[in-house]
């Protein structure tokens, strides 16, 4: 795992998130994605100064430094994307990394208007940036400065409104492992990826289960994903009963808004 060094915009490696204290970046991706700082150009900083996507990570930097911490873990930068083994090992622990954080920093780039309107609640990826980190900190991301919204907390009820989640797994009064697994899928309705594989990749933290990544085979993820947490749920099971049947999970489609 690679976190920036917030003051020195230095990328660090670490064996385990639990070795340094860390703020954690959630945001939507620029369109086109290569206005996004990558891992390659992090190292150049002629190169990510020319980026407009560097502005969200300077602000992420000043916003953890604000807040204590001398790390962030950025999705876009601390990731080197051309290697597939370490983009698998990421996104099989990305849910993990998010948990860890010491905080979320959460920059809307559209949220002049309603909540309901941004772009970041319809993202897939968004969903466990949401439900895993200890505390998620929301803000309007502005030219030049970053104006605070609220917390996932205070923002509780008018996040529930929309995306349907319970407020309850919002406010950490419950887990989400306590939601069934359709609820969990439920989640995820109306919310959009990039790849189609990507669906079923980004909730592989929700349910506590990993896939190797296979880019190509469309929905046939999905369809892995249903396996591996009826594997998940048969193999935990403490006493005889009727195990999980598939018919019971969503398909995707269903799902689809």
């Amino acid at each position: 795992m690679r976190l920036i060094h917030a003051e020195k915009l230095e990328l660090e490696y670490v064996a385990t998130p639990d070795e340094k204290a860390y703020a954690i970046l959630s945001h939507t991706w620029l369109r086109p994605s290569q206005q996004e700082v990558t891992f390659q150009d992090f190292s150049d900083p002629a190169v990510r100064a020319t980026r407009p996507g560097f502005h969200k990570i300077r602000e992420c930097c000043k916003l953890a430094v604000e807040n204590g911490l001398q790390y962030v873990w950025v999705d876009t930068c601390c990731i080197n994307k051309d290697s597939s083994a370490e983009l698998q090992e990421a996104i099989n622990s990305m849910y993990s990394w998010y948990e860890k954080a010491e905080v979320c920093f959460a920059l809307l780039d559209d949220a002049g208007g309603a909540l309901s309107q941004c772009r970041w609640f319809t993202r897939g990826w968004t969903l466990q940036e949401l439900l895993a980190p200890k505390e998620v900190r929301f803000y309007q991301l502005e030219e030049g400065q970053t104006r605070f919204l609220g917390t996932r907390e205070s923002l509780a009820a008018q996040i529930s409104g929309v995306t349907n989640i319970d407020e309850c797994y919002l406010t950490k009064e419950k887990s989400t492992d306590q939601a069934s697994v359709a609820h969990r899928m439920s989640w995820v309705s109306g919310r959009r990826t990039e790849k189609k594989e990507d669906m079923a990749y980004c909730m592989l933290g929700l349910f506590d289960v990993s896939l190797p990544l296979l880019y190509g085979e469309g929905w046939g993820a999905f369809r892995r994903l249903q396996e591996a947490i009826i594997a998940k749920s048969d193999a935990n099971r403490s006493s005889p009963g009727r195990p999980l049947a598939m018919q019971t999970i969503p398909m995707m489609s269903s799902l689809e808004a």
